[in-house]
């Protein structure tokens, strides 16, 4: 189910299912719910109603479908953090610490690249930071910065005509051929490759 900005802006929304919200924690990678047969039988009436509420086309309609979309994020939430078992305040903390360091790591990926930079800058050893971010996430902080300057090379390739030398010096490494080889074993291909798919 995919909604943009226009139709259902979650960072203005409600605190529990904005973007800092449970289920929005970490931009580097996709939440997962398992649901039982109870959960799902819920879930399933509500995309039934979406797919009704998708053939009326009266003033209504819109408002009708923010809502359904918000029901969903809300029993999502609230699955995860029955599956979770945290209290209130220390999921509190150990979410806004996930959403700290994915902030810094959005903010400098591009010329820090190591855990250390962002140990130092979250005043804690590199040990400490794996282990408050394992807490929430299945990625090391390792795994997570690694996969946004991935993110941002992917990016590069399909949608611009830099060269690998550009995009690998646009991403602070000074030798492209490091770069390449750090693209190719992430991805399994090289830039070059990446982008003919393109």
């Amino acid at each position: 189910m995919h909604f943009n900005r226009d139709f259902y802006c979650i960072e203005i929304h409600d605190h529990e299912v904005a973007c800092d919200g449970i289920l929005y924690n970490n931009v580097f990678e996709i939440p997962f719910i398992e649901l039982d047969e109870n959960q799902a039988l819920h879930i399933r009436g509500i995309i039934e109603e979406i797919r009704s509420e998708m053939q009326n086309d009266d003033s209504n309609t819109e408002e009708m479908l923010r809502t359904l979309l918000k029901l969903i994020i809300l029993k999502s939430t609230r699955i995860w953090k029955e599956k979770h078992k945290l209290s209130e305040e220390q999921q509190q903390s150990d979410v806004h610490f996930l959403r700290k360091f994915s902030k810094l790591v959005e903010e400098n990926y591009k010329t820090h690249h190591m855990v250390a930079d962002y140990a130092d800058m979250l005043f804690i050893t590199p040990k400490s930071l794996s282990k408050k971010i394992s807490l929430l996430s299945k990625d090391t902080p390792n795994d997570i910065i690694k996969k946004r300057i991935i993110l941002e090379g992917k990016r590069l390739l399909a949608h611009t005509s830099m060269t690998v030398k550009e995009i690998a010096y646009h991403l602070n490494y000074e030798d492209d051929a490091y770069f390449v080889r750090f693209f190719t074993k992430h991805t399994g291909v090289s830039p070059t490759s990446f982008r003919k798919q393109f």
